[in-house]
């Protein structure tokens, strides 16, 4: 075999393999000799098929499942053997001649082709202690607990029958159809639906033009969806709803102790108070993960600047691209209501697709050199999770991850980022730092474009 470098440019590499004629006439002849006691034909007896025929008869295929494996593993190897790495699955061009392929799969020529790729960009991997983190605390008080509580509570609070008009903190049971233009649309009607007055959990306006009313009246609610309504075509548009209220039901007395716990499957209250303690600081812990997440990205992401590979950006650019205009699309809106222009979104895409590609790089360099592996217990529990969101599924989302490696990639990258994340936080000089329940949850406008570093 010949391996000859045909272009070096930056990160670019092209190399011309060429596997001559007599080394592939080698290799047929080879697998002739272990085919020739496993092949039967009418004629021959077992093993005594000539050499001749057995070429005759399965040399073309077999010299096409040669040239296959050539293809399929010596770029791997060339590569190897030259201390790099591609960043992405190296490209393979070969002669398009047919009468040439035909030369090449008869051992009469040469088998020549291409291997194209961008390598990995060699850096140092720098110091990681000097990294300054602030860490945003919330400290929860026992106030925020039993308001949550109480919303709890209110969700289980029962109600009886009442005469007269509905005031609010009432529950109306009515049937409403709504109508955009005189049309009814999708998702507008439902029958006998309860709903608290002042729970704000309708669109808003629709629950005060209700206040007043007694069982058996009709009105007609008009109301406006928000702009930003979830539902695209809904969004911005009045509605007229005609509206029936069936009963009127009164609150009972809100109560807080054991029966409401085991109601809800806790044996006391205290219970109760110390699972929802545990869920505020579930849910403020994630908040506080992802922005000393942020800080250490924004760190790293400064130590760091390299050249990086072209197309391991645009893949990553393309994929950020394709979700941004899908639920532009979805929304029902233009680059135009959120302020910018196509030409400058892609700009910013483009930086943010710069960005994840060389955090990707640092942070895999830097898990290597530290020797972050992933168990196959995680992986196992990251595989289990994954099934679990599919009941009744299991068995086939099982096979889908285990028969697609780039599936269980997918779900090896994030436990491998955060496992890198988490070495190097163990050596940052971390400090904390009491904020409020606001501050810790304001979104950063850099949050919105999500920390995945996608890790290479």
């Amino acid at each position: 075999m010949q391996v000859t470098e045909t272009k070096s440019e930056g990160l670019k590499r092209e190399i011309e393999v060429v596997i001559p004629a007599a080394d592939l006439a080698a290799r047929l002849q080879e697998r002739l000799v272990q085919a020739k006691d496993q092949v039967r034909l009418k004629g021959f007896r077992p093993g005594k098929v000539p050499m001749a025929h057995l070429k005759k008869m399965y040399g073309r295929s077999m010299m096409a499942e040669i040239v296959n494996d050539i293809v399929n593993q010596t770029p791997r190897s060339v590569i190897a053997e030259r201390n790099e790495r591609s960043a992405m699955q190296p490209e393979i061009a070969m002669t398009e001649d047919e009468a040439e392929a035909e030369k090449v799969l008869s051992g009469e020529t040469d088998f020549k082709f291409t291997v194209s790729y961008e390598t990995l960009p060699a850096f140092e991997v720098k110091e990681t202690s000097g990294i300054k983190i602030e860490r945003p605390i919330v400290e929860i008080e026992d106030g925020e607990v039993d308001e949550q509580v109480t919303r709890i509570a209110e969700s289980t609070r029962s109600f009886e029958p009442k005469d007269g008009v509905a005031e609010s903190g009432d529950r109306v049971t009515i049937d409403f159809v709504g109508k955009i233009d005189g049309e009814a649309f999708e998702g507008g009607s439902a029958t006998d639906s309860n709903l608290v007055l002042g729970s704000n959990s309708f669109i808003p306006g629709f629950e005060d033009q209700l206040i007043g009313a007694s069982a058996g009246d009709e009105r007609t609610v008009t109301v406006s969806f928000p702009d930003d309504y979830g539902a695209p075509h809904l969004a911005g548009k009045e509605a007229v709803f005609d509206v029936t209220v069936k009963a009127v039901a009164k609150p009972n007395e809100l109560t807080i102790d054991d029966e409401l716990a085991k109601q809800l499957g806790l044996e006391s209250v205290e219970r109760l108070r110390t699972v929802v303690r545990e869920q505020i600081e579930s849910q403020y812990g994630q908040a506080t993960r992802q922005k000393v997440k942020r800080q250490l990205l924004d760190a790293l992401d400064k130590d760091y600047d390299f050249t990086l590979p072209e197309k391991l950006v645009e893949t990553e650019f393309q994929n950020i691209w394709t979700q941004v205009t899908r639920e532009l699309e979805q929304a029902g809106k233009s680059f135009e209501d959120e302020d910018t222009t196509e030409e400058k979104a892609r700009a910013e895409y483009r930086r943010l697709a710069e960005r994840r590609v060389r955090l990707g790089l640092v942070l895999s360099e830097i898990g290597e050199k530290n020797s972050v592996t992933i168990s196959d217990e995680e992986m196992q529990r990251a595989l289990f999770e994954q099934v679990r969101r599919y009941p009744g599924q299991e068995q086939q989302i099982y096979d889908y991850f285990r028969q697609n490696p780039d599936a269980l990639a997918g779900l090896r990258a994030p436990i491998y980022e955060d496992k890198v994340v988490d070495f190097i936080l163990g050596q940052a000089d971390v400090t904390d730092k009491v904020v409020t329940k606001e501050e810790l949850m304001a979104e950063d406008e850099a949050d919105a474009e999500t920390l995945a570093a996608s890790a290479a």
